[in-house]
């Protein structure tokens, strides 16, 4: 089992732990993880999180958040490779990935269901699904607005309460530590440490000596100020990036449209109620129904906002002529106005009453089902879906949409991209495995809820892998506390500079810092991008990177500012990787694809989309939105991306890439039960 001792580094005495595997996170991937790891017979794990209560599993959500598995129910076909062809098929995505999440999607659902998650099935026990995007099945299903939550409950209890495994809070990853190639342990940031306690010789800093790393931190939600991420959920890339972790389709970001205070998706009935969009000057004066300047035609608009309800990630397919022109023409008021967005659901669009004869036939039929074909948005909202009114109630801050506007914008959401890892999601790292968002699993679109799928998925293999092949020893003592002194003497000279210079009158620059790269990657690098505009980013954070360590300053009497010294570093690192990932990308012929406008002063404007002008550009929309489409090109290729460090093992010099062929979907129609059989007696068919 785990154990604990000192480590001595030129006279200060920094804790260690001794284990077999570290599980980072306390997620719905990292717990699974851990969960399964004692299952398995590998229970010498500990747990190590920067904050048990944060992070997106625990604190996000939709109007009906999905989670996406194989069919369980009624007469449809399905099978585990029709479902790996509709993972595939979203382009980019090694084929090998597609069929383990497709594989396992039942084993690992029907786990959460015997943990506790009350996913709904029918009196006769099948578990009846819906349609999610880009689902040609019913394979969603859902236990409402937080669906990962519960799952993160269920699993937080049977780690904790049943397995007894060990978890160590308020530890933010600073390195991970590797020798030849292959994963030693972790550096950590103790956070709770007192500028009293560190001044009488209380380490700062945490080492874990571990054979195998699971990296559960979540999706690198730090890097854009435009976010619905939740808050408290930073991500740690950057670490990874700098230990030599391969990246893997960095470009593919997911964005919608999101309440900003509290941070939620408004999608689902929020769309589908229709509410009406107004913008604002900064100070909440001259109000405009701004859609009205591109989509005068009041039955379109309408019929629009309520695709935008099953339609909500910003998809540039549907920018041209579909429902997506909402998401570029709130980003025109807020990036390139500079106004505020809001939801008004206590008036009609156009301020005219419900005219059911004027939507879309999809439209009109949907809310005639629902019965809601009258009043005002809230009153829509009350009898289609009371649980997603009293959702805003219940947040902090508290918005009552029946009397207040709901402040939006187009928000980063998910990262479909990340750390690359192999079929048992182990890196190019020995022992280092990145699941969950942190793992760059899926390709450059994905039905809804196959993240959470694959947060299980992804977990169950490594931990299998885990205790199939990495039982025994980590790094030996001596070669461990050579690799961990270079490490903690290059983060203590980090800090004492930083914490000195504000000794010496120094202001202190985290703050501001966070939130100026932040605001920099979201109006140079988010849902519209332009080679222009990545360039001037990657120039801009190259710049920073290089000064950092001797520019920051930082209050030695503050834990929120000492830690951020290392957050930042860990954010600039990664958007320094993702930003050399798009250069590269638009330099190998990249066009728009996914979430993500490319400008292409080549290209076309949205149209009008509807009557004579269906195919007639919309003039009066800013140049950045001129685009062309991808139309699945490089679906079959993979962006690879490496971070490539100086002689200092420190300093940052550049990010290269390269693109291979994405592995295909292997083929297993002719397995053969007795050959299979016997090769899983032998070692369950872990190689």
């Amino acid at each position: 089992m785990s154990t604990d001792s000192t480590l001595t580094i030129n006279g200060l005495n920094v804790p260690v732990i001794t284990t077999n595997t570290v599980v980072v996170g306390t997620g719905s991937a990292g717990y699974c993880a851990a969960d399964r790891l004692v299952q398995f017979g590998q229970d010498d794990v500990v747990i190590v999180t920067d904050r048990i209560a944060t992070g997106s599993s625990r604190n996000a959500g939709s109007d009906k958040q999905t989670y996406y598995k194989l069919t369980l129910a009624g007469p449809g076909d399905d099978s585990v490779a029709e479902m790996a062809q509709t993972l595939f098929a979203g382009g980019a995505m090694d084929g090998d990935n597609a069929l383990v999440e497709a594989a396992l999607s039942a084993q690992a659902f029907l786990h959460l269901v015997d943990l506790g998650v009350p996913f709904p099935r029918n009196v006769f026990g099948e578990y009846v699904g819906y349609k999610t995007d880009h689902d040609p099945r019913q394979r969603a299903t859902s236990v409402g607005p937080y669906t990962s939550r519960t799952m993160v409950e269920c699993l937080e209890k049977k780690v904790v309460e049943t397995d007894g495994t060990r978890v160590v809070d308020n530890a933010r990853i600073v390195d991970v530590l590797v020798e030849d190639g292959k994963v030693a342990g972790l550096l950590c940031l103790r956070r709770k440490v007192t500028d009293a306690e560190a001044a009488e010789g209380e380490s700062r800093f945490l080492l874990i000596r571990a054979k195998s790393v699971i990296y559960a931190t979540g999706g690198p939600a730090g890097m854009y100020q435009r976010s619905v991420f939740p808050h408290g959920q930073w991500g740690a890339s950057g670490a990874a990036y700098r230990a030599g972790a391969l990246g893997k389709n960095l470009t593919e970001w997911q964005f919608g449209l999101s309440s900003i205070a509290p941070r939620w998706n408004v999608s689902g009935t929020y769309m589908q109620v229709l509410p009406t969009f107004i913008s604002t000057d900064q100070d909440g004066n001259d109000e405009r129904e701004f859609l009205t300047e591109a989509i005068p035609d009041y039955g379109r608009q309408l019929s629009m906002i309520f695709l935008k309800g099953y339609q909500w990630p910003f998809d540039i397919r549907k920018a041209r002529d579909g429902s997506s022109l909402i998401d570029l023409l709130v980003h025109r008021e807020t990036v390139i106005r500079g106004r505020r967005v809001f939801l008004d659901f206590t008036r009609n669009p156009m301020g005219r009453e419900l005219d059911p004869d004027a939507l879309y036939p999809e439209a009109r039929e949907y809310l005639d089902k629902a019965g809601v074909l009258f009043g005002t948005p809230v009153e829509r909202l009350l009898a289609m879906n009371k649980p997603a009114y009293d959702l805003y109630l219940d947040k902090n801050p508290q918005i009552d949409l029946a009397k207040e506007r709901l402040e939006v914008d187009v928000c980063v959401q998910h990262n479909n991209g990340g750390l690359s890892v192999d079929a048992w999601w182990q890196s190019n790292l020995e022992g280092f495995f990145p699941v969950g968002e942190a793992g760059g699993a899926h390709g450059v679109y994905r039905p809804g809820g196959s993240a959470l799928n694959s947060t299980q998925v992804g977990a169950t293999r490594a931990a299998q892998y885990i205790a199939a092949r990495r039982t025994g020893e980590p790094l030996p003592e001596e070669q461990f506390a050579a690799v961990a002194t270079a490490a903690v003497d290059r983060a203590r000279a980090l800090l004492d500079a930083a914490v000195q210079r504000h000794a010496d009158g120094a202001e202190d620059t985290t703050d501001d810092m966070l939130k100026s790269v932040q605001r920099l990657m979201s109006e140079k690098a988010g849902a519209v991008r332009s080679a222009e505009s990545v360039r001037e980013a990657r120039t801009e954070i190259a710049k920073r990177l290089a000064d950092f360590d001797d520019t920051v300053v930082a209050d030695g009497s503050s834990r929120r500012s000492i830690e951020r010294v290392f957050l930042i570093r860990d954010i600039l690192t990664t958007q320094y990787v993702y930003l050399g990932a798009m250069e590269d990308y638009l330099a190998h012929g990249g066009r728009s694809r996914g979430s993500v406008l490319y400008t292409d002063p080549e290209g076309r404007l949205p149209e009008k989309g509807y009557g004579d002008d269906a195919t007639v550009e919309l003039t009066d929309l800013p140049e950045d939105f001129r685009f062309d489409l991808d139309g699945g090109a490089l679906d079959e290729e993979i962006q690879e991306v490496a971070l490539k460090l100086g002689d200092d093992g420190s300093s940052v010099e550049d990010v290269e890439c390269c693109w291979r062929k994405r592995r295909p979907i292997p083929d297993t129609s002719d397995d053969f039960f007795e050959n299979i059989w016997r090769d899983f007696r032998e070692d369950g068919n872990v190689h």
